[in-house]
């Protein structure tokens, strides 16, 4: 195991040890499996429902497509990272274990890639998408499903997406 690899388990299980509790025990594998999709998904919809707010719904679309196919089909299969709870079989783990690799967590970047697509047009969104995609990526680590850095990685990933697709829509769609 690297340097880094330790230091973040060692995160990790100052998470399971210090901030465990029955309240998160509860809440994070809600907020976790809304981040993958659902939550995501509905915002799209009622987006691209709207003529006002289609130009946005699409961003989002093309964010989240962005982020799948980056991904999950380049990065994780290219650093094949092996997910921590693998390192410590110990840990009790409140969601179903996913089989895929670790590095970037797609849940954080899929979240991430949504907020970031709506967070410079639509101000009513902002706050609740952002606290929405930090939760996600919270939730990852506080349930062992991911390091510290893949969540990071997943931000910026996400970010990235989400900016580029909104300024592919302005500059496509206007």
């Amino acid at each position: 195991m690297n340097a880094l690899n330790g230091i973040e388990i060692q995160v990790l299980n100052f998470v399971q040890e210090h901030l465990r509790c029955s309240f998160l025990d509860f809440l994070f594998p809600i907020i976790t499996n809304l981040g993958v999709g659902p939550v995501w998904a509905l915002l799209a919809i009622i987006l691209l429902a709207n003529k006002k707010t289609r130009k946005m719904g699409i961003a989002v679309v093309i964010s989240i497509l962005l982020q799948l196919i980056l991904n999950l089909l380049i990065l994780k299969p290219l650093f094949a990272r092996i997910r921590p709870f693998t390192l410590n079989p110990e840990v009790q783990l409140l969601a179903t274990p996913p089989s895929d690799y670790s590095f970037p967590s797609g849940h954080t970047g899929l979240s991430f890639a949504a907020a970031g697509a709506v967070f410079k047009e639509y101000r009513k969104l902002r706050f609740f998408s952002l606290a929405f995609a930090l939760l996600v990526g919270l939730s990852r680590i506080y349930l062992y499903m991911h390091y510290p850095t893949d969540v990071i990685a997943g931000m910026a990933l996400g970010l990235l997406t989400g900016y580029l697709a909104d300024n592919f829509v302005k500059s496509r769609l206007n």
